[in-house]
């Protein structure tokens, strides 16, 4: 009898294990895939200029990575993602580009939007030629399997465009093209007109104003006269909903919230990308 159980359980062993190499012999598994070859209709200079911002300044395309498992090449969609930094930065700068694609092997971008991509992204300086690197990066759901394409360098030069928000100076109500901080949030709090020159910003360029300055949480607003309520700078939403580190601005905006901790902060109001800055010192 103990013979015959001995038996009977070898047997039922080597069953399970022929089940189990089955299983094992089923699983789909990931073979691979070719980095993407990226190339663009432009050698080495992206055109850029005012008059032409609505014609092509370049066209990328790529190859298909052909991610494949055992079961054959996927199906599934690919993700791309498009990234372009200053030359030399290894795609790890802190203004890094990155702009999603989906499906599609090939994206053309007009002047307009290099233009502001290298103005507002990656903060150049307008007339000035700058280097920037340009790779694809594709992956598969839950951006898994990357994989990187070559990169190519291309030289172009921003050309300025409007301010997104009008500096002072530039209209009638504005004509001597100061600024000034008011609000709780400051030394003088809401006191209109405030204490000069503790509370005047410093003209940086005809759109770039700095202001280096004791903070305290609450609320403010930039204003281009002093001593007048009638003209503003503030939030693009409602009261003291920005963020405090820094955000949009807009002429008759909302009150501007202040970060909660106090302290001495470097106050940086770009006209030109409609941004503005508090970096703490």
């Amino acid at each position: 009898m103990k013979n015959i159980i001995n038996k009977l359980l070898i047997l039922l062993c080597g069953a399970m294990m022929l089940v189990s190499c089955k299983k094992d012999e089923n699983q789909i598994q990931f073979l691979g895939g070719t980095n993407s070859v990226l190339s663009a209709n432009r050698t080495d200079a992206i055109p850029l200029a005012f008059l032409t911002k609505d014609e092509e300044a370049v066209k990328f395309s790529w190859t298909n990575p052909n991610y494949k498992f055992t079961t054959g090449v996927s199906s599934q969609d690919v993700n791309y993602t498009l990234e372009m930094d200053v030359a030399g930065a290894g795609f790890a700068s802190p203004n890094v580009k990155r702009i999603s694609i989906s499906k599609d092997l090939s994206v053309s971008y007009t002047q307009n939007q290099i233009n502001d991509i290298m103005l507002n992204q990656l903060n150049f300086s307008t007339g000035q030629q700058y280097s920037i690197d340009v790779r694809i990066v594709s992956t598969l759901f839950n951006n898994n399997a990357r994989l990187v394409s070559n990169t190519l360098t291309f030289s172009a030069t921003p050309y300025a465009i409007p301010p997104k928000v009008t500096p002072p100076g530039t209209a009638p109500d504005y004509s001597d093209g100061r600024l000034f901080l008011v609000g709780s949030a400051s030394p003088g709090g809401w006191n209109n007109p405030v204490p000069v020159p503790t509370q005047e910003f410093t003209r940086i360029s005809s759109t770039v104003y700095e202001l280096t300055i004791q903070m305290n949480p609450g609320s403010y607003l930039l204003l281009p006269i002093n001593g007048f309520w009638g003209a503003k700078y503030g939030g693009l939403g409602s009261n003291n909903t920005n963020n405090p580190d820094g955000d949009d601005f807009k002429p008759e905006g909302g009150d501007l919230r202040s970060p909660t901790t106090p302290g001495t902060y470097k106050i940086v109001v770009d006209f030109q990308r409609g941004k503005f800055s508090l970096t703490r010192q």
